[in-house]
């Protein structure tokens, strides 16, 4: 059975890096217009979900409890400036649905601004809005988050599902980069970020445990560090999660002493801080949100054990 204790290690590690790096979560106002200013609101929206995990598992100690209140606070007044930056943000880009995917898990945290909360539900109720054309993954994960901030979902996340590539269920040796990661985000969308196990319709959560060994040991195999975060996130979203032992301790043995993750191989050679934390922050996010999950489902799993 893989070690609770190293999968738990991870996560705080990881924790620890992204507190000590919190101001690398930043946006740039003065942007080149090619790149787009919401850019760099990816981090902050990603941070924010890891941490509602965090607190919603209750396997976190009370020092990566504070890290990760810490740390909202930070992106919420400093980084989005308490909401304003998610303000400027829309009107930038009016039917760009990144700054309501941004704002949701934090208003799920106790934060809030309700002039953007009122921009939200006005373009809900536009076509405009409803016809951004987005990939079928982003789709069910927009209307999950309608859903969740108390809006009808448009469209129903049961008329989007079938139409992902994991809704499909098609050959899994065509698996790579780009489409593993829409694999992962279907399964966090439909369980709400490992939430509701039971959200993954059964067809799709038999294809899983399938196939998820054979990519577990691919992604594992190539070190790609990332990929194989999620796929470990995946792992624990599952109804029947395996906690791989063997990619649990590839992950581990990555990490750097400071808890940094590397995206691929090793970490980069990059002096410059900032490009440092773009090229890392998300396989170090990744390793915490699947150290949480995965900490929690072997905790319930000894708790049910047989005496």
């Amino acid at each position: 059975m893989t070690d609770t204790r190293l999968i738990h290690t991870v996560g705080t590690g990881a924790l620890e890096w992204l507190h000590a790096h919190r101001a690398g979560f930043r946006l740039e106002e003065d942007v080149d217009p090619e790149v787009g200013f919401l850019e760099r609101f990816k981090p902050v929206g990603e941070l924010a979900v890891i941490c509602k995990v965090l607190f919603r598992e209750g396997v976190a100690g009370s020092r990566q409890t504070q890290l990760a209140r810490q740390l909202l606070d930070h992106a919420w007044a400093h980084t989005l400036d308490g909401g304003r930056m998610l303000v400027h943000g829309q009107r930038l880009e009016p039917f760009s649905p990144v700054p309501f995917e941004v704002y949701l898990p934090f208003k799920e945290l106790g934060y809030s601004h309700p002039g953007i909360e009122q921009t939200f539900r006005f373009n809900h109720r536009l076509e405009s809005y409803a016809a951004h054309e987005l990939s079928p993954v982003r789709r069910l994960g927009l209307s999950a988050f309608q859903r969740r901030f108390g809006l009808p979902p448009q469209p129903p996340e049961s008329e989007v599902v079938g139409r992902t590539w994991l809704g499909r269920t098609p050959e899994p040796w065509t698996v790579e980069g780009h489409l593993a990661y829409d694999i992962t985000h279907t399964v966090f969308h439909l369980t709400d970020w490992g939430e509701e196990p039971g959200g993954l319709p059964t067809p799709l959560a038999d294809y899983l445990a399938t196939w998820l060994p054979a990519w577990l040991d691919d992604w594992l195999d190539l070190r790609r560090w990332d990929l194989l975060g999620e796929l470990l996130a995946v792992d624990a979203c599952l109804p029947r999660p395996t906690l791989d032992e063997r990619a649990w301790e590839g992950l581990a043995a990555a990490q750097q002493p400071d808890g940094a993750v590397p995206a691929v191989r090793t970490m980069p050679d990059d002096e410059d801080p900032d490009e440092l934390f773009d090229l890392v922050y998300h396989p170090t996010l990744v390793a915490a949100f699947a150290s949480t999950l995965a900490t929690s489902r072997a905790l319930t799993r000894l708790t049910h054990a047989p005496a």
